[in-house]
């Protein structure tokens, strides 16, 4: 006879306990999947190429060139647009005194300031808000006895003027004539010997 394999009743489920009942989650414990919960191992270093050293970048051409809005512009047109009463007066009377001192001295506004050249720069004039400059290019190789111009630079020097009766001194025109002759004997001083 064949023996007949009795099954066994399933197991019914039982009721869990109260402790052993799902407590929920608090709001710091997150539910993690198993394999994240394991540590990767550390990962190595990759190596990786030095960077490529990039092509030098062309300058951006200009669709215009660029020009000073003072380009062209008269002395007196500068100080009317720049300068306040004295200081317009201080400009008049070093020019005078720039025309007097070197006849063949021209004037232009360059580097947004007055400036007086004969073979290259001589002097310029510079406003400040309690002075103006009256500066020279070669005003290091100039003599100045009484010690007026001021400057530690290596080429220029200059003359600080905060009033109008200042602009009349008369080391101002031997500085002048010294700087013209410098500039008729040794040329542009913005032209480094080479």
């Amino acid at each position: 006879m064949a023996t007949s394999r009795s099954k066994k009743p399933a197991k019914k489920a039982q009721p869990k306990k109260a402790s052993q009942k799902a407590q929920p989650k608090k709001a710091s414990q997150k539910a993690v999947p198993k394999k994240a919960a394991q540590k990767a191992p550390p990962k190595k270093a990759s190596r990786k190429a030095p960077p490529k050293k990039a092509a030098p970048k062309k300058p951006a051409r200009r669709a215009t060139a660029k020009v000073s809005a003072t380009r062209g512009m008269t002395l007196a047109e500068w100080a009317k647009r720049r300068l306040d009463d004295d200081q317009a007066e201080m400009l008049d009377i070093l020019s005078e005194l720039v025309a007097r001192e070197v006849l063949e001295a021209t004037s232009a506004i360059k580097w947004s300031q007055p400036v007086w050249e004969l073979n290259g720069p001589l002097a310029f004039f510079m406003p400040a808000t309690e002075h103006v400059t009256f500066g020279f290019w070669r005003g290091a190789e100039l003599d100045d006895p009484s010690g007026l111009l001021e400057g530690d630079g290596e080429r220029m020097r200059h003359v600080k003027l905060r009033a109008v009766h200042e602009a009349h001194r008369p080391e101002l025109a031997d500085f002048v004539r010294q700087a013209a002759e410098l500039n008729r004997r040794k040329g542009d001083p913005t032209r480094r010997a080479g």
